[in-house]
């Protein structure tokens, strides 16, 4: 009975990814008839419109019964000036097709600049962020746990409140902050107002709080100091949830909309994220382009976790232990 539960349960969860996928090789037409999950037979025809420009039609049924014109193929125009007009074409080569897989290509390279201009934007910000909440969070988590200083309690209790507030309510603040230093419009602006966070201090704190005091005084004892027992002693015991605060920031950060929004408004500084909702406009939603794009978009993040699974898994489980 439980594996029949956990059978169901990952079908419900990759299904989004399996339609996602199968989508992204459909024509526009074959994305909005729902009688079939997988791409079917497609027809094909090349030619020169009388523009001057190269396109591709898609070669359809007639319009209804008796319809047909003779040495003539009933077709809609996918590109060019004509694009979505149907009519009448003269016969000419006809190109099969099941797996469209130029969907790909015109998904990166249809936005301007191009997708791999946003998914450079999208690494930097996301390394950059990844390396500082790191580094921001342990140092901190090491600070709460093992020194000494005054209103501890209170100022950490202050840090976990800070967890309570909506992102949306700092937005305006941030932004202003941003203006005032000259950051707009910068990479910095992607990446400075994220590289600390309560929620990585919270994390590493609970799994610091697992490692004995006795072992920190005997290091100390031992003439290590306190930034020796951090390096040498308390990192490498703490690679699991480390590697688990850094898969949960740069899974946030890759996925962030509404900030690179507000924080810039040039196109070579744009992310992935907003990439992706430039198909759908007020024209219109291109479903087999936006699943093309999604699906090239998530490869980083499918392969980072793949690479890291078992430590991810390790650190959510020790960050979950008492005692």
């Amino acid at each position: 009975m439980l594996h029949s539960l956990l059978v169901a349960g990952a079908v419900v969860m990759v299904f989004p990814f399996f339609w996602m996928v199968t989508t992204s090789f459909k024509s526009p037409e074959e994305v909005l008839d729902n009688t079939s999950w997988l791409p079917g037979e497609k027809f094909y025809i090349t030619f020169t419109n009388p523009l001057g420009e190269v396109e591709e039609v898609e070669v359809l049924d007639a319009p209804f019964e008796g319809s047909a014109e003779p040495g003539k193929r009933f077709v809609k125009h996918l590109s060019g000036s004509f694009r979505g007009r149907k009519e009448w074409l003269e016969n000419r080569q006809i190109v099969r097709k099941v797996w469209l897989w130029e969907n790909y290509v015109k998904a990166w390279t249809t936005v301007q600049p191009s997708f791999g201009q946003y998914f450079w934007v999208s690494t930097v910000t996301s390394v950059l962020t990844t390396l500082g909440q790191v580094i921001t969070s342990v140092l901190a988590a090491y600070a709460f746990v093992f020194m000494r200083f005054p209103a501890k309690d209170f100022v950490f209790m202050a840090f976990i409140a800070t967890m309570m507030v909506p992102q949306q309510v700092l937005l305006i603040p941030d932004f202003l902050i941003l203006k005032k230093l000259g950051l707009f419009n910068t990479y910095s602006a992607l990446v400075v107002p994220w590289i600390a966070g309560a929620f990585g201090i919270f994390l590493l704190q609970q799994f610091f709080q697992s490692i004995p005091r006795d072992l920190y005084d005997a290091a100390i004892v031992d003439g290590c100091s306190r930034f020796g027992f951090l390096w040498r002693i308390l990192v490498p015991l703490s690679v699991p949830p480390i590697l688990t605060l850094a898969i949960f920031t740069f899974l946030s950060t890759w996925n962030s909309l509404l900030w690179p929004l507000i924080a810039t408004d040039a196109p070579d500084l744009r992310t992935v994220q907003v990439g992706l909702s430039y198909f759908s406009q007020e024209s219109g939603t291109r479903w087999d382009l936006l699943m093309a794009a999604s699906t090239f978009s998530i490869l980083p993040l499918v392969v980072l976790y793949f690479i890291f699974q078992r430590q991810f898994i390790q650190g959510i489980a020790h960050t979950g232990l008492k005692g």
